[in-house]
């Protein structure tokens, strides 16, 4: 099992950075990540993978998560 939750939030451009969360976004993408690292590579990767194009401003906010 992977420690480490990715999570991509896709929020509207009128959503301030600070803002964005699960509750906020538009869509939110859930994946696996061994490191921080690879965690925080892999948020843009799956918001683009789901489709994301960026449309109206939107952007993607990675969140990395550990499973407790």
């Amino acid at each position: 099992m992977n420690p480490i939750v990715v999570v991509a939030l896709i929020c509207a451009s009128t959503v301030q950075g600070q803002d964005c969360s699960r509750e906020t976004a538009l869509d939110v993408i859930i994946g696996p990540a061994h490191t921080l690292q690879e965690c925080l590579m892999q948020g843009p990767v799956l918001a683009a993978n789901s489709g994301f194009k960026g449309e109206d401003g939107a952007y993607v906010k990675t969140r990395c998560e550990v499973k407790h």
